[in-house]
């Protein structure tokens, strides 16, 4: 798979006056690559008239490696700190699901990035999220432990596949064998696999890469995360922030929401958490003064 070269160009909503204004980047989600994702245009709604500016930008593409998104975001960050409206010494990533993987790795390679906010920040592999999440998905419609195990099972032999260790026939009857099940959309899976099935950053383990994050770190977890093991994902960067001795990571668990920081899992402006509102913006008002990360 092939990216486009040239990364498009970054939108910046700033605060009035001449700053130097501290910024932050929006990083996305796997299912959204857009520029105005609703929680970009919310960030750009509420900070700019709080003093920090917000730069977003639409992501290359579908299927983005991690260390290509990483290597995005930076060209991005570096645009900003040329400019003499914003400071360079205060400009911090915000990164939503697969976002939350792409900027604690970008903090943890350049000490450019001075802070981090993570909305459902997973602390397992994508591949491990992916069959917590379906077999959850699996429950939530009603199917119940049994569909949840062999969708469980049939996306490890299939992963197993990806990694070269199983043959395509093997992970083809996988498949078949649920194929007519009435859950079978809640796998995630082809019913047909064609071509090498690659996937990159299927085993990309986190909690190394929240070791090496020594910024000020804020993080955002819905109770009823329908895709991320709240709990697990807690317990990594509790572990992680222990071995950096990065004592400034706070974590917040928000009532009523999910993956998405809104009230019922809405893709909607209006419905997100006021918790979410409120912390945001009392955690960026400490952290953004002048000389307060650095």
């Amino acid at each position: 798979m092939t990216f486009e070269a040239a990364l498009p160009a970054p939108e910046l909503a700033l605060p009035a006056g001449p700053g130097p204004h501290p910024a932050i980047v929006g990083l996305h989600g796997a299912s959204d690559g857009s520029k105005d994702f609703f929680l970009f245009r919310h960030l750009a709604q509420i900070l700019p008239p709080r003093g920090v500016a917000v730069a977003r930008f639409d992501r290359r593409g579908d299927d983005v490696p991690l260390d290509l998104q990483v290597e995005d975001v930076m060209r991005v960050v570096d645009q900003l700190a040329a400019r003499p409206d914003i400071d360079g010494e205060r400009i911090g990533l915000w990164g939503f699901s697969q976002g939350a993987w792409v900027a604690p790795l970008a903090a943890s390679r350049s000490t450019k990035i001075a802070f981090l906010v993570l909305v459902a920040s997973t602390g397992v592999t994508p591949a491990e999220q992916m069959l917590f999440g379906t077999a959850k998905h699996a429950r939530m419609a009603g199917f119940g432990e049994d569909a949840a195990r062999r969708i469980v099972a049939a996306r490890r032999v299939v992963d197993d596949f990806r990694r070269g260790t199983v043959a395509r026939d093997e992970a083809q009857a996988a498949i078949d064998g649920i194929a007519d099940e009435p859950w079978f959309a809640h796998t995630y899976l082809p019913q047909g696999l064609h071509g090498q099935m690659v996937w990159r950053d299927m085993d990309f383990d986190p909690e190394p890469i929240f070791a090496n994050v020594r910024v000020p770190t804020l993080l955002f977890y819905g109770e009823d995360d329908e895709w991320s093991p709240i709990d697990v994902s807690i317990g990594a960067w509790e572990r992680a922030s222990e071995r950096a001795g990065n004592r400034d990571v706070l974590v917040v668990r928000l009532p009523g929401t999910g993956h998405l920081p809104t009230l019922g899992g809405a893709e909607s402006i209006d419905q997100i958490s006021p918790e979410y509102e409120r912390a945001l913006l009392e955690w960026l008002e400490r952290v953004t003064r002048p000389g307060s990360v650095r």
